[in-house]
């Protein structure tokens, strides 16, 4: 049974504490060496958002949970699967395609929308998981070239089925009933919009990520395989199976990662529609160690930074593209933080172990006798 480990909290805490400093130092060295603001940057990124961009943050936030606990199922399991991009897209064309018909009234419509979404991913990530299975072929490789093809058949078949308003160039899919459309929830008082409704579904995810990956036979098998496939194969887990069943899952989640968006905001498919999304997963995936909590608080912080630097041009005149750096700098730090945590929890229990050992090893007497 796991005991209540205060030092290790502790550790864990401190990993994306020092990310955070050492990405504050690193960035503010580099303001100040092309002679940018420092000062003015600073407060700009760390003052309080207005309930509108409070909205928007919690927002955006949801829609990068549902990539990120897509990415993480994968990372669970020693899988790379960069393709999320690719997963969204498709699902989100799909969905917003057969949501778009109107064949079922309106909660109904939603619903199966979310189903065929999910289906949609699940089967193009079953394509590289098939490669690898099959043929061996790395996870990386083939995720990042079908994501490439899944930018150019979604636009492909968006061309196709696309209908476009008079006096404008974007195209799209039909949009969705009214009756279809999530209206939101008002919880942000003096906000004008409105956090979307599928936030639900983010949470929900959230908390059937952390069951079935840290309470289930499933989770554990799937954890195991990702540990140590002999240890794996030694104690009955089907690794093939368990790739493929990884791989499609999570697919399948990343089929989720556009239906915030459909319902809340868009109400169609089309140029317009939120690119990028998957690649941001992988980020804070790893921000978050690949846990339901952490991966939380590191969307949050991902969509407070991409907010805020909406206002680094008009206030400190500084280009918002410095908080893609301001990002970078955080995963390679937090990279670099875990390994040095790691290996300072690591050298603290061998002492632990050590000191116990020495307490309890009897002195060795000086004699013990002629032997018989």
């Amino acid at each position: 049974m796991r005991t209540f480990q205060p030092r290790r909290i502790l550790l864990s805490v401190a990993a994306p504490v020092l990310a955070l400093l050492v990405a504050f130092v690193i960035t503010s060295l580099i303001l100040w060496a092309v002679g940018d603001p420092v000062a003015e940057v600073w407060k700009t990124l760390l003052g309080a958002p207005r309930p509108r961009q409070v909205v928007n943050i919690v927002n955006s936030a949801s829609v990068l949970y549902l990539s990120a606990i897509a990415v993480a199922v994968g990372f669970r399991m020693n899988l790379f699967n960069i393709g999320v991009d690719g997963q969204y897209r498709v699902a989100a064309f799909a969905g917003a395609l057969f949501a778009g018909q109107a064949w079922l009234p309106g909660p109904l419509n939603v619903l199966l929308t979310l189903v065929v979404a999910m289906v949609a991913g699940g089967l193009w990530a079953s394509i590289a998981a098939w490669l690898k299975v099959r043929r061996g072929v790395s996870e990386v490789i083939s995720t990042i070239m079908l994501n490439a093809i899944a930018t150019g058949l979604v636009q492909w078949l968006l061309l196709k089925v696309s209908s476009q308003e008079k006096g404008s160039n974007a195209i799209g899919t039909k949009l969705i009933p009214e009756s279809s459309r999530l209206d939101g929830f008002a919880l942000i008082p003096n906000a004008s919009n409105r956090v979307y409704t599928l936030v639900l579904l983010a949470i929900l995810v959230g908390v059937a990520y952390w069951f079935v990956l840290g309470k289930t036979r499933f989770g554990f098998d799937l954890r195991a395989t990702g540990r140590s496939e002999s240890a794996a194969v030694a104690s009955g887990v089907k690794v093939p199976r368990m790739v493929m069943t990884a791989m499609i899952a999570s697919g399948a989640l990343a089929g989720l990662v556009g239906m915030p968006l459909l319902f809340g905001q868009d109400y169609q498919y089309g140029t317009t529609f939120q690119a990028g999304l998957g690649f941001a997963g992988i980020g804070i995936a790893l921000l978050g160690r690949n846990n339901a909590i952490g991966i939380a608080f590191a969307s949050l912080l991902w969509a407070y930074l991409d907010q805020q630097s909406n206002g680094l041009q008009i206030r400190a005149g500084v280009a918002p593209e410095l908080v893609n750096i301001i990002q970078g700098v955080i995963l390679f730090a937090v990279v670099i933080a875990y390994e040095l945590i790691r290996r300072a929890d690591l050298r603290l229990e061998q002492n632990r172990v050590a000191r116990e050992l020495a307490a309890q090893s009897p002195s060795t007497p000086a004699t013990q006798g002629a032997s018989a």
